[in-house]
This record gives structure tokens, C-alpha cells and sequence, in this order.
């Protein structure tokens, strides 16, 4: 497919850290795709959750699943924009690769407790996945990623550590944090589709789960007028096949809404350029009614589902695991694998270690160094 002027082309990356001669058969962004799928932080994804945690059912989205459905949903967009599928796909595997186990729950207790430390941000953890924990190659570090990855996988930075970034890779990922441009608009398009999946498998695992009825969500305008077409097609259908055909009609009303509300935009700037594109403001974007029905149903999800009383009851003793394996590894490094031990910065090592597991190896780490078991028993 050919490429619009403002796609990243890979034979004009900014390259990678670590000068590497090209490939003879994939392209740069082809290569990022193929390391980050044979990383050891992407398997662990596939026991990693999102809402539900790991031993509350097999059918449940994981970091793993999620990052496919964001991958699906980013090509697809990228290919009607002539945007670079494979830039998408890259970033859309790797952007949950930092993400700690107990989905936020696991993060927000590691950034409790890593407070006085510098935090914890988990996309600025995946960054550290690809570009040090990740120990694959003789001669560096990380995967070695190219620049246009690493800039769509730094999706948030706080200013703070922006700056420390800046000063170890002048102009690089994090500038664009002090500068306030954008980064790719397949970066851009990455992001929005991690929201559009994240809103509509969690409607799917909120039902699944029993905690929302679709009843409940049928309130909600975004998703009412997909379930109202479908009964009006369909007048005896009812349960999963009512849900999944509604949420299906729904993710295709926001993808076309994207692609012709980022039309709209890039017809308006006329970007020359992926950085013409970059400096032009965010382009990548939904319609405004799409926008306004997408953040009502955000909220619905945080009031009614991430704030559920039994959702809440299974992530505070998820936060009880992550706050004591830290207090532990802290006080007692002996407890840690020996090339964690080893590290100068006692506080970031603990904090690497307990963000790359997954769910039932925190349990049992946790369970081994406590005599508890405080999840699936």
C-alpha cells in the first residue's frame, strides 16, 4: 500500500540507538513488530490483567489479548488513513509491556510506594522494557527499538521525568514533552485505539462477569443506540448474542467516526510531512458527539464497573500483595533474583522486579514470603 506524505516511512526513521544494518526481507518497523511479539515481557502479558484478575476466570481480557484487540483495531484504521500499518501494530503490542500485574491496581500501589523514589508510570516502564530490562542481544541492553516506537509507546510522561529523559537522549522520545508537539500520528492513532478497545471489552467482560447488567448499559447513549438498531433488526435476540452484536456496531461506528473525523483534520492542515504532522497539533481524533458519547461511557465504566464493590474488595488486597512484596524486597534484597540484588538503586530494582510479573507469581511470591494467600484461594 502506498503511504500518505505524512505516514512514518521507515526508510526515513530516526533510527535506532544502536546503529543495526538493515534487514534484507522486513522493514525497520517490521522488525520492531517481530522482536517485541519474541520479548519475554510479552509473554507475561498473556497473565497480566485489565479489570479482572487472573484467577477470576479464563475468559476475562489480559494485557496480552487487550494489546491484540488495540493491534486490530489500529491497523484497521491506519490502512483507510495510508498510514504505517506496521508502525501501529508495534506500538499497540508493546504499550502495555511495563504495565505492573493487578492491572491499576498493581500500578498505583507501585507508585505509592516508589513516591519518594522517583514513581512509578507504567508507560514510561514499558519504555524501560524495550530499551534496558529486556536482555536478548550481546552488545546492548533492550530490543533496541527504532525512535518512532519508543515515541508511541511513551504515551504519558510526567515533566519530572521528561527532563531526566531529555538529559540522557537529547531530542529524543521525551522532547516532545517539554515542547508540547505531538508525536506520530501513528502514535496518535494507537492511543485512541487503545481507548476505543479498552471501552468496549470491558462492557463485554462487565456483563460476562455479572457485575453490570445490559440493562444497566443500555442507559448509556453510545452504547443504547447500538443495542436499539440491533433489536430493531432482531426483535428476539437476546444475550451474548444482543451484547456482542451491539458492541460490535458500536466499534465499527467509532472506527469509521475516527477515520472520517482524521480525514476532516489533515484535510484542514495539510501536513507535508510526519513532522509537519507532528508540530500541526493532534489530528488523530474522533467527531465531537463521538467524543462527548465515548467520555460518558468512561465514566459510566468508572462509576458503575472499576469502582464496583467487588471489583474494589479484589484490587485493595491486590494493592496489600504489591505494597508487601515491595516492603519485603526492600528490606531483605536476598529475597531478589541475584541481577536485581546486585543493582546500586535498591528501590527501581524492587520496583522493576515486582512490575514485570505476572498476577499468580506476585500471589505466590507474596504467599511464599508472607504465609498469606490473599487472591484465589
Amino acid at each position: 500500500m502506498t503511504l500518505a506524505p505524512y505516514a512514518c516511512h521507515p526508510s526515513r526513521s530516526r533510527g535506532r540507538r544502536h546503529p543495526q544494518p538493515p534487514a534484507p526481507t522486513r522493514t525497520e518497523y517490521q522488525r520492531d513488530r517481530d522482536r517485541i511479539v519474541h520479548s519475554s515481557a510479552f509473554r507475561r502479558l498473556v497473565y497480566k490483567t485489565q479489570v479482572f484478575l487472573n484467577h477470576e476466570g479464563d475468559m476475562f481480557r489480559t494485557r496480552l489479548t487487550h494489546s491484540l484487540e488495540v493491534a486490530q483495531l489500529g491497523r484497521a484504521i491506519a490502512r483507510a488513513l495510508a498510514l504505517n500499518e506496521d508502525l501501529v501494530e508495534a506500538i499497540a503490542l508493546a504499550h502495555d509491556l511495563g504495565h505492573t500485574p493487578f492491572g491499576h491496581a498493581g500500578q498505583d500501589a507501585l507508585h505509592e510506594c516508589m513516591a519518594a523514589h522517583g514513581g512509578f508510570e507504567h508507560n514510561l516502564q514499558s519504555l524501560r522494557v524495550v530499551d534496558c530490562l529486556e536482555q536478548r542481544y550481546p552488545a546492548h541492553d533492550g530490543l533496541n527499538l527504532t525512535f518512532e516506537t519508543r515515541e508511541g509507546i511513551l504515551k504519558h510522561c510526567s515533566a519530572a521525568n521528561a527532563r531526566l529523559l531529555e538529559r540522557a537522549e537529547p531530542g529524543g522520545v521525551a522532547r516532545r514533552f517539554l515542547d508540547s508537539t505531538q508525536p506520530s500520528l501513528e502514535a496518535q492513532l494507537t492511543n485512541l485505539a487503545d481507548e476505543i478497545a479498552y471501552n468496549a471489552h470491558d462492557i463485554d467482560d462487565g456483563v460476562r462477569s455479572g457485575l453490570l447488567t445490559l440493562e444497566q448499559v443500555a442507559q448509556v447513549p453510545l452504547f443504547a443506540r447500538f443495542h436499539a438498531q440491533t433489536l430493531g433488526e432482531y426483535p428476539a435476540l437476546s444475550g451474548r448474542r444482543l451484547l456482542y452484536e451491539s458492541i460490535r456496531r458500536m466499534l465499527s461506528a467509532q472506527v469509521y467516526d475516527v477515520i472520517d473525523a482524521t480525514r476532516a483534520a489533515l484535510a484542514t492542515a495539510r501536513p507535508g510531512s510526519a513532522d509537519a504532522a507532528r508540530a500541526a497539533g493532534p489530528l488523530v481524533r474522533f467527531g465531537d458527539e463521538m467524543r462527548a458519547q465515548s467520555t460518558a461511557l468512561k465514566r459510566f465504566l468508572f462509576a458503575n464497573l472499576y469502582r464496583h464493590p467487588q471489583v474494589m474488595d479484589t484490587t485493595n488486597r491486590a494493592r496489600q500483595v504489591v505494597r508487601e512484596l515491595f516492603d519485603i524486597y526492600r528490606a531483605r534484597p536476598a529475597e531478589l533474583p541475584a541481577h536485581f540484588a546486585a543493582r546500586p538503586n535498591r528501590e527501581r530494582a524492587v520496583a522493576d522486579f515486582i512490575a514485570g510479573m505476572t498476577d499468580r507469581f506476585a500471589l505466590r511470591e507474596h504467599e511464599r514470603l508472607t504465609g498469606q494467600r490473599l487472591l484465589g484461594g
